[in-house]
């Protein structure tokens, strides 16, 4: 049965740490040549914002919402985002896949900073087709505060829990989510705090780190579909359906 895949890269991974506005065009470069080298079914491809657009938000204070005070904060932002967005798109057309992209600005609405709305139909049609729709994380206008940040991560929860993906990973600069010791989580169960085995970020991210992602994750484990969250080096190992050495986040633990 031909696969229907969901896959995040992390900001981290796509920009240079602690460099605004500067990408990493030998990541971006391997990400998209990894991609377009699968040929086992449908793809939508998420990315996160890294030193474009987390910098700005922050600056203007975005995730806390925006007035006419704070209005400029959503255009720089939302361009920022789009820069590194055109560079994705434009490396995956260059190796080959048919790629395009989606800005969430002009297709969500949320309310309190999170999604209520964001129009999946285009999506269906676009990976029916054979052509990777790529989102990002994004500014989005807001009904309560006016506008707010949602990450990529909530983006793959969304869209995880309405599309029908046969599975989900996200690629990030760690080889899983890391215990104190350093070790790998094999596993992380639905019901558990993610802040028990997730830190936060070291860079500037307005989204929630780790743990962010985690507990993103863990609403979509919760609903009965699983996901995986490994280094950038096994992108393929995990489009191929192969052993990638992360961690995965289940459905609520067997207490017995």
């Amino acid at each position: 049965m031909s696969e229907r895949l969901l896959l995040k890269v992390g900001g981290s991974v796509v920009t240079e740490k602690g460099m605004q506005g500067v990408a990493s065009p030998g990541a971006i470069a391997a990400i998209a040549s990894e991609i377009a080298a699968y040929s086992g079914g449908s793809l939508c491809l998420v990315h996160g914002a890294g030193s474009f657009g987390h910098p700005e938000a922050k600056r203007y204070g975005l995730a806390a919402g925006a007035d006419r005070t704070n209005r400029e904060g959503i255009a720089l932002t939302h361009e920022a985002v789009c820069r590194l967005n055109q560079m994705m798109v434009e490396a995956l057309r260059g190796a080959g896949a048919d790629a395009v992209g989606i800005h969430p600005l002009g297709c969500s609405w949320a309310r309190a900073g999170r999604l209520v709305s964001l129009e999946t139909r285009p999506l269906q049609h676009l990976m029916d087709m054979g052509i990777i729709p790529v989102l990002h994380g994004d500014v989005v206008m807001d009904e309560v505060q006016g506008a707010c940040i949602v990450s990529g991560d909530q983006i793959v929860s969304f869209l995880g829990e309405r599309l029908a993906f046969t599975r989900v990973g996200l690629a990030t600069d760690v080889p899983g989510v890391l215990s104190a010791g350093g070790e790998v989580i094999e596993e992380i169960p639905a019901d558990i705090s993610p802040e028990v085995f997730a830190g936060g970020s070291r860079n500037t991210d307005v989204t929630g780190g780790m743990a962010g992602k985690v507990r993103e994750l863990q609403q979509l484990a919760s609903l009965g579909l699983p996901s995986d969250i490994f280094h950038l080096s096994r992108i393929s190992d995990f489009l191929h359906g192969r052993p990638h050495g992360g961690t995965r986040v289940v459905g609520r633990m067997n207490y017995g």
